[in-house]
Parts: C-alpha cells; sequence; structure tokens
C-alpha cells in the first residue's frame, strides 16, 4: 500500500503555470513523507487563481522553477504510482513538462476522485471534490495549499482501498479499463441566475466538454459575476466555454458554430478563456 499523492497550484488559466507543488509519500497506509516548493512559473498571476490558493508574484520571486526543480521532482516520482484529485495535476505536469521542454516524470497515475466515485455510491455524481470527500472521511486540512491538498488525496485513497477492499494495482486496472462505467452520463443540473449586480450581468454562458473543476462550481462562478448560465445553447447564449476535447466537437459547439454564422451575438471560447473573463471582472 505504498504510493505518493500529488497536488499543484497554477498561476492563470494555463495549467502549465505550476506555482506550487505539494506531494505526500505514503508507506504502509500511514503518511511517511512531505514534500512542498513554491515555483516560479515566469508567467502572469490571474486574480482568479490568487483567490484561490493567495499565492501572489510576490511570494514566488526567488523559486525554482519548473525546469529548475523538474530533476527532484522527477526522482521522486519516477517508478511510483502517484495519486491526484482528478486528471488536473498530471494535465498540469505534463503542459508544465512541455513548456519547460524537460522529461515528464515516468510514473503510474491514479485518480483519487474516480476512486471516490466507484467506492461510495453517493459519490457517483456529486459530492466527489476533495473537501467533501474529506469531510466524509473525518480528515480535516486547508483546501487549496498544494501539500495539504495532496494529503488529502491520499487519504481519500487510503479510504476508497479500505472502503472497496480493492489493492492499488486493482484500481489502476479498474481505472485503465474503458468499459468500467463511473456513473451515469446525465449532467447535473447547472442552471444558474446571473447576480444582476454582477460586471457581466446580461451575458448567458453555457457550458460543454470536460473543466478542470465541476461544472457546477464554474456556473457558481459564473453566476457570482453576473452571468446566467443555461444547460443548452439557444439564440440567448452569448458564451459558449468549451473544456476539453470528448473526441471531437459536441452537439453544444456545432449548434454555437451554426447560429454563429447566422449572425446570432455567441462567443465560443475555451477553459482559460473564461477564466480570465472572469479575472477581468
Amino acid at each position: 500500500m505504498n504510493f505518493l499523492a500529488m497536488d499543484v497550484e497554477t498561476a492563470n488559466g494555463d495549467t502549465g503555470s505550476i506555482c506550487s507543488i505539494g506531494i505526500a509519500r505514503f508507506e504502509d497506509g500511514k503518511l511517511a513523507g512531505e514534500f512542498y516548493s513554491l515555483i516560479d512559473p515566469r508567467d502572469d498571476f490571474y486574480a482568479f487563481n490568487i483567490s484561490i490558493h493567495g499565492i501572489t508574484p510576490e511570494m514566488v520571486r526567488g523559486a525554482p522553477t519548473y525546469e529548475e526543480l523538474a530533476p527532484e521532482l522527477n526522482r521522486m516520482l519516477d517508478g511510483t504510482v502517484v495519486a491526484t484529485h482528478t486528471a488536473f495535476d498530471r494535465v498540469a505536469t505534463e503542459r508544465a513538462s512541455a513548456r519547460w521542454r524537460v522529461a515528464e516524470p515516468e510514473c503510474r497515475w491514479l485518480d483519487s476522485a474516480r476512486m471516490a466515485r466507484r467506492t461510495w455510491a453517493h459519490c457517483a455524481r456529486r459530492g466527489f471534490g476533495l473537501a467533501p470527500l474529506a469531510a466524509m472521511i473525518g480528515y480535516r486540512f486547508e483546501h487549496h495549499h498544494a501539500l495539504e491538498d495532496a494529503k488529502a488525496a491520499g487519504h481519500v485513497v487510503l479510504a476508497a482501498l479500505a472502503e472497496s477492499g480493492r489493492g492499488i494495482e486493482e484500481w489502476l486496472a479498474l481505472q485503465a479499463a474503458p468499459s468500467a462505467p463511473i456513473r451515469s452520463r446525465r449532467r447535473e443540473d447547472v442552471r444558474r441566475l446571473g447576480d444582476p449586480t454582477g460586471p457581466l450581468s446580461g451575458q448567458v454562458v453555457v457550458f460543454t466538454g470536460t473543466l478542470s473543476i465541476a461544472r457546477k462550481a464554474a456556473a457558481d462562478l459564473a453566476a457570482r459575476a453576473g452571468c446566467a448560465v443555461d444547460s443548452s445553447v439557444s439564440p440567448r447564449t452569448t458564451f459558449l466555454v468549451v473544456g476539453a476535447d470528448e473526441g471531437g466537437k459536441s452537439s453544444k459547439q456545432l449548434r454555437a458554430e451554426a447560429m454563429a454564422a447566422q449572425g446570432h451575438a455567441i462567443r465560443i471560447i475555451d477553459e482559460d478563456g473564461f477564466r480570465a473573463l472572469l479575472a477581468q471582472t
């Protein structure tokens, strides 16, 4: 039952803009080691990101870049099982490695959120965020601090292992099986009325694809900025936010493109653009 758990925080909408990293080592079912470092992303910091993790440009001055830290990180990660809560941290590591032209860690990745969704039936569709899961298993932590989040993800893994009776290798195999269902394809209703006093009041947002945060959380952020959030594209839609590619353009994107070609005032932006939009408010 030996594995690592890792979490990163980013400076802006680019997932490769890592500004801190935390790694927790678990051996024989117990926390056995910790690593934490601020990282200078040599990039802009968005107010949105700072509001989440509290890391500012001043705080990372003098900290190593990802390029400088990569050899040490890879020594820790290579040949291990590394748990992250959702794929965000894995994608961030891959993007940062590509950006700085350094080798990616040669490890096997385990998604603690997917473990939780398969282990506890009531978490299959909702409640599989790190904070509610930690509360459920009785683990207290400081959310959005990379090391704290890494340790929390590790404890979720331990709880899922104990509850399910499966071992790490079984979970890795289950995660790799494309036929193994996680949950129903039905999306949670994310419709929102925007705050009429918000700076983006009057805008109407629709989401499609896979976002790096829960769609419910993205809808809440948009609504606080003043945007109404709909579940489908219509003539009143002004922004379609497109998440990760799920094997081609979604029906929402195709409809939005057709409407834009007909002269409707609708813009199609990616998640980074959505975050940047919120950061300007």
